[in-house]
């Protein structure tokens, strides 16, 4: 795409020096190279203005008790049109949404209050009334768009490679040396960690396997060898409190997510976290994300999909899954001006499948959180330890 870019810049700068070459240069191909500029523009990363969220305080409290049950399907009484009625937090809200617990490998867990510096409160004014289109429902839509990736070429490979399976029966994303994004609902119900996540492990697939053959989405009548995992334990986990409120988060899902630190380095590549850009300004008005989905026991499942509609904190989309893919990095793929490169960076988690109480009838919808200016600073604070290395987002 750079070459076609840089031939485009050539075709017209000879077209514009001389009028007997406007005359051969086709009027198509200027307005192809024209809508591609545009394109190009769209499809950059921008520099986002990211605040400060630093730690005030940490208190001790009592050892976790593990009483929860992982649930991969989610439930929750405020869906769409809920989002957008509902009153915007407030400074003190968001402190206390962002404060979060950590736990540690022997089951002793703190809490840390946070501030918060330089967020404009404008931003959610602006975006939590804006709508791209009409939400979408039901967890498989039509033909079932995934694809179970089989070969080991593409499994040990990046962006596959940075998908890896939770031992609570979720999926995770490798965003940095020793750390892992996935769904809060994971790890805790809302008001205990579940039972899973005292001893909880990371799986990785392991480098020694048969190959298999390539990346299909339909069922072959020879069935190949499931990969195997190596797991390394977790240190610990930070879960914001916004999610530790009650069984279904008063607000939603907004704060369903949570990062792990393993107790090493997993010496794999890892993809750097990002915020969520307008749904105005994904690619395609797509996003990607790999998950280890129940149905498929063993694969790994990639699909792609558009984005039908989007709040401040959440993005409403058509994406194929089922329960296992909850935790899933969302990510896309742009334009880097400053590196000159093309960088793919998780803009989200993948919830999963959001069962909703709407007049007494279940519905469910596929949601993944986005991760906004304020989440981007929490998370990277995590894995930093420092606000002056999440200054990029």
């Amino acid at each position: 795409m750079v070459g076609y870019k840089s031939n485009c810049d050539r075709a017209l700068a000879t077209a514009s020096r001389s009028q007997l070459t406007m005359v051969t240069v086709p009027a198509l191909v200027i307005i192809l190279c024209s809508i591609k500029h545009v394109i190009m523009l769209k499809a950059e990363w921008q520099r986002t203005s990211i605040p400060a969220v630093l730690p005030q305080e940490t208190v001790l409290l009592e050892r976790a008790h593990f009483k929860g049950k992982a649930k991969l399907e989610v439930t929750s009484s405020c869906e769409l049109e809920c989002h957008k009625r509902a009153p915007l937090p407030t400074y003190e809200d968001l402190k206390e949404y962002l404060s979060y617990e950590t736990l540690y490998l022997n089951g002793s867990r703190t809490l840390t209050s946070v501030d918060i510096y330089g967020f404009n409160a404008a931003d959610l004014v602006n975006k939590q009334n804006h709508s791209s289109g009409r939400r979408a429902k039901r967890q498989i839509f039509g033909l079932d768009g995934r694809f179970s990736i089989l070969s080991k070429n593409f499994l040990l490979n990046y962006p596959f490679s940075t998908s890896v399976k939770i031992s609570t029966g979720c999926t995770g994303t490798l965003v940095a040396e020793k750390h892992v994004l996935t769904a809060a609902h994971c790890i805790h119900d809302g008001k205990n960690y579940v039972k899973g996540a005292q001893r909880m492990k990371v799986g990785f697939f392991k480098s020694k396997q048969k190959e298999t053959g390539k990346a299909t989405n339909k069922a072959t009548s020879i069935s190949p060898e499931k990969p195997r995992f190596h797991w390394i334990r977790v240190k610990r986990t930070h879960v914001p409190k916004g999610w530790i409120k009650g069984s279904a988060n008063d607000i939603g899902m907004d704060y369903d997510y949570a990062l792990l630190e393993l107790r090493r380095p997993h010496k794999k590549p890892f993809m750097k976290i990002g915020v969520t850009p307008p749904v105005g300004r994904l690619p395609g008005g797509r996003i990607h994300f790999s998950g280890f989905d129940n149905d498929r026991p063993g694969d790994l499942v990639y699909r792609f999909c558009l984005v039908k509609d989007e709040t401040y904190d959440l993005l409403y989309q058509h994406c194929d899954a089922q329960p296992g893919a909850s935790g899933s990095g969302v990510y896309i793929r742009m334009w880097k001006r400053h590196s000159r490169k093309w960088e793919r960076k998780v803009i989200g988690i993948f919830s999963g499948h959001q069962w909703v109480d709407k007049n007494g009838v279940q519905q469910d919808y596929n949601v993944a959180v986005r991760i906004t200016p304020l989440k981007y600073a929490q998370i990277c604070f995590w894995i930093e330890g420092n606000y002056v290395d999440c200054r990029d987002g």
